[in-house]
């Protein structure tokens, strides 16, 4: 296990690829390689790092690198933003860019289940139900390596980003990406986000296990700890592993430097926030992020508001089927869904667990069907009023949206939206 961080600074092009040397010097025979990567709506240095990788395998003879894009759910990435992203161009030549298609069952195999005991466990009795699990079998083909490459921030459904995510539920099949994302919205998004151990990681961590047993080929873990600012991405962190057990160890260490750089403790409780999303996220099922993230008890105070302000979104999930579906449930308390799942069992649970994610605890009533909650959600978005009204959303006109009103006390213009979670000094 590596790693180099300067949380105060920036990683240096030279510190960067010593990591990368050191980490593969041990490979002597390295032909044909599988770089699994985060998808567009990650922002992270892979760009910086895919070409000093690609340079010290061609040293060690690589023939063959085939690309995955770890999309989970999210819309395929074309190949020109795949070699964006992996900084491709000049003399990097990749052989094969794969999207990952998790509801392709040719594209998949099954290696095993977390066991419905286990799921119980860790969900207090909410889940009693085994999570098959389903991969992409890319991972068992013939290559000699397998690189994975994953960010680290706090994550709704994990505590953080990153490791082995990448897998579980990353290039998952749909039972994995449903169920997995049901557990962690019953274990509930403010006790998991920011924490770097936690019943939904157990999950992962199991899950992820069995898939290591079936894979042949080495497995190294490149996890990236990250700044936005100014529009750049600025390198803090870089952690490497090999084989399952580093594979955590390298996540835990990036979680604990992700932890101090990701979290903005506020004074007050917040009477509105603005969460000014950038075109990274192009659907609400991304951008959602700017509502889990200020999600910490405390931080927005009772009967508040988060504004979701992104003028450039249209639709709630770029699939039309998971954009149907949303519409068709709407925006809602946990004890609401899990009522409306008991009439309706065959419901995805994927996006039962967005809609509650999104629009955050609240109470149900089930002999008067009133909810209540404990702040607003408002789209400020390219979505009519009529659709955010009718899924339980408030609306305001994005041309309304002026920074200057949300100065003061008790507001917040967060023009980095969705990048960072937000808790209360009296958390600490």
């Amino acid at each position: 296990m590596l790693s180099v961080e300067n949380l105060g600074g920036e990683l240096t092009g030279n510190e960067l690829n010593g990591v990368v040397s050191e980490t593969l010097k041990g490979f002597k025979r390295v032909k044909k390689v599988l770089l699994i990567h985060p998808d567009y709506t990650r922002r992270d240095f892979s760009h910086r790092l895919v070409p000093l990788i690609y340079r010290e395998l061609k040293s060690k003879g690589m023939q063959e690198i085939h690309s995955l894009n770890a999309s989970g759910t999210h819309r395929r990435m074309r190949e020109e933003e795949i070699c964006a992203k992996l900084g491709i161009r000049g003399k990097i030549n990749f052989t094969k860019f794969y999207n990952h298609e998790y509801d392709n069952p040719h594209q998949l195999i099954t290696v095993g289940e977390v066991p419905a005991s286990f799921v119980a466990k860790k969900t207090e009795g909410e889940l009693r139900q085994s999570i098959p699990i389903t991969i992409n079998k890319l991972i068992m083909g013939d290559y000699d390596l397998i690189i994975v490459l994953s960010g680290t921030v706090p994550h709704e459904a994990s505590g953080y980003s990153g490791g082995l995510k990448s897998f579980f539920p990353g290039i998952s099949g749909p039972e994995v990406i449903d169920l997995f994302h049901w557990t962690a919205v019953l274990i509930g998004v403010p006790k998991i986000i920011g924490s770097i151990n936690n019943p939904a990681r157990d999950v992962i961590n199991e899950g992820s296990y069995h898939v290591f047993q079936k894979i042949k080929a080495p497995v190294v873990s490149f996890n990236m700890v990250f700044e936005e600012k100014d529009l750049e991405v600025k390198p803090k962190g870089l952690y490497t592993g090999v084989g399952f057990d580093e594979f955590i160890a390298v996540y835990e260490e990036a979680a604990r430097a992700s932890s101090k750089l990701h979290i903005i403790y506020v004074d007050e409780p917040l009477e509105v926030a603005v969460q000014v999303i950038s075109k990274d996220y192009d659907e609400i099922w991304t951008a959602g992020k700017g509502s889990y993230k200020l999600q910490r008890q405390g931080v927005i105070a009772n009967e508040g508001e988060i504004i979701i302000y992104a003028p450039h979104i249209n639709c709630f999930h770029s699939n039309p089927k998971m954009d149907i579906a949303i519409k068709r449930i709407g925006y809602h308390s946990k004890d609401y869904v899990k009522e409306y799942l008991r009439s309706n069992p065959g419901f995805n649970r994927n996006v039962a667990a967005h809609v509650i994610n999104v629009r955050g605890p609240g109470v149900y009533n089930s002999a008067t069907g009133e909810e209540k909650f404990n702040f607003k959600v408002t789209l400020a978005t390219g979505i009519p009023e009529e659709v955010c009204r009718a899924v339980g959303l408030a609306y305001r006109d994005p041309a309304s949206i002026r920074k200057e009103d949300f100065r003061g006390s008790k507001k917040l213009w967060i023009p980095n939206g969705g990048k960072y979670l937000y808790d209360i000094k009296t958390n600490l």
